[in-house]
């Protein structure tokens, strides 16, 4: 296909070019509604193309087929079958994913590092979750995705799966054996969904981790705003092969999904397909340079360890490692990456991504450049000469793999939807978890609805939330009492 195309910014060119008048939604009518004073911090800009897809971008038929030719473009681009568009972001896509591979009460084998996404998801279906535990580094407290032969056993011993689902890149940037766990899958005839929302640019660079369809996957599913130029929601979920059929997954979306989605977001989706594919590989060379000059630079830093694949990958570790994902220790300092995030923003207004109890972590896409690389080391620099000042003395404690892992009593839907109350966390142990309990980000739930409750966990996020920590999906962000089924009697 001709990737220099972009139907969806052409027919929105041609929009305006025309000069349409919409008697429809958006109420704000090509922004002339809207608030000056919105509209001076937004932009006209935004108003301006913020149309509707059917009796708008295209007519009330859809004759043109705009978005339906900007889904194939995509496809073709990354080597799919098929690609849809979701403005919803990959917490409804992988919903979506998920409902079409498995129903209510069927098994579907997941691993344990899923994000919370995936959890709404067993929620919402009713489907019963088979757990993959991750791989557990036990000298830097740190999961990475589970490895091939943890889903042979699992399906040896749930033959009656429907299928399995992995998350790589995790945000840690580590990676599973994707071709290993696809084989898992396929000897049986059951499909694969990767939940591969940090890895978008994945297919326009030889030097990055294996692209999900590259490994055999069945369906993946990428978010765009995360690791590429697309607005935020952005999402992608591209599928190949015969086991998961192109209208199961679309019915599926559609009943998940907006019927009133953002040309905004589709239009930056079309335009950041081109750019990859006419420029992808370039752009991402130059962020992968940059990248080894900011790795060296930090490694520098007295009291900072700059992890790469030497580190996560490995016998019982990662497959591979995304470089871009710039993962730093300062467990040397004593400091938490909760305090050392917040002193970045508030004295160099530098956003950093992933922060737990010893690490912090910089991402960098085809979008930086020498001055935002400069930024980061400096701001970085002075951090390690303030980290005496940021010690807490208030050492978070993270379970052992045991600890972590606790019963799945009940499905996650019959416990989220039943009776409950709320107890003090003292009092918990031992009870069954009505509520999601997710320090964030990244977003993977370390106590799930259903789950029986154990003291290390509780443990565990009390004295993070003391020391930084932020759960913000719990009734009581403070998890000074959780949300319980409630016993008989």
């Amino acid at each position: 296909m001709d990737q220099s195309k972009t139907p969806v910014l052409d027919a929105l060119a041609a929009y305006h070019a025309e000069g349409q008048i919409p008697f429809t939604p958006p109420g704000h009518k090509q922004g002339r509604g809207a608030d000056p004073r919105v509209r001076a911090v937004l932009g006209d800009a935004v108003f301006a193309s913020d149309v509707l897809a059917t009796s708008g971008l295209d007519d009330r038929t859809a004759s043109q087929g705009v978005i339906e030719e900007a889904e194939a473009l995509m496809a073709d681009a990354v080597g799919a079958d098929h690609a849809f568009f979701s403005t919803c972001g990959s917490s409804l896509s992988v919903k979506s994913a998920m409902l079409s591979v498995a129903g209510p009460h069927e098994k579907l084998l997941i691993g344990r590092d899923a994000h919370k996404s995936v959890v709404s998801g067993l929620v919402l279906s009713g489907i019963r979750p088979v757990w993959v535990d991750p791989q557990w580094d036990a000298e830097r407290h740190l999961a990475h995705p589970p490895s091939a032969e943890a889903f042979e056993a699992a399906f040896t011993e749930h033959p009656d799966a429907r299928g399995a689902l992995v998350t790589t890149p995790t945000p840690y940037g580590t990676c599973s054996d994707l071709a290993a766990i696809a084989d898992v899958c396929h000897r049986r005839g059951k499909p694969l969904i990767v939940d591969e929302a940090w890895g978008a640019h994945l297919p326009f660079h030889p030097d990055l981790p294996t692209w999900a369809m590259d490994a055999g996957a069945d369906v993946c599913v990428t978010s765009v705003h995360k690791m590429g130029s697309g607005l935020e929601q952005s999402s992608v979920f591209h599928l190949q092969g015969d086991l998961v059929r192109p209208e199961v997954l679309r019915s599926r979306e559609d009943l998940l999904g907006t019927t009133s989605p953002s040309v905004l977001v589709y239009a930056a989706l079309d335009g950041w397909r081109r750019q990859m594919a006419e420029q992808g590989k370039a752009l991402y060379g130059e962020a992968l340079a940059l990248c080894d000059g900011i790795r060296d630079r930090i490694s520098r830093i007295d009291g900072m360890r700059v992890h790469g694949r030497e580190d996560f990958c490995g016998p019982g570790l990662a497959a591979d490692m995304d470089p871009l994902q710039i993962i730093i220790d300062i467990s040397a300092w004593e400091v938490t990456g909760y305090r050392a995030a917040d002193w970045l923003r508030r004295h160099h207004r530098v956003n950093l991504h992933v922060a737990d109890h010893r690490r912090i972590s910089a991402q960098v896409t085809h979008a930086d450049d020498s001055g935002t690389a400069d930024a980061l080391v400096s701001a970085l620099t002075d951090l390690a000469s303030h980290a005496p000042g940021l010690r807490t003395g208030q050492p978070v404690g993270v379970p052992s793999p045991a600890g972590l892992r606790l019963e799945q009593a009940v499905l996650p839907r019959d416990a989220f939807f039943g009776p409950t109350e709320q107890v003090p966390w003292e009092r918990a142990e031992g009870r069954i978890a009505a509520e999601m309990l997710t320090p964030y980000p990244p977003g993977i739930p370390a106590v799930l609805p259903g789950e029986r409750l154990g003291g290390d966990v509780l443990r565990y996020l009390r004295s993070g939330i003391e020391a930084g920590m932020v759960v913000p999906d719990a009734v009581d962000t403070e998890v000074k009492s959780v949300r319980v089924l409630r016993e008989e009697g």
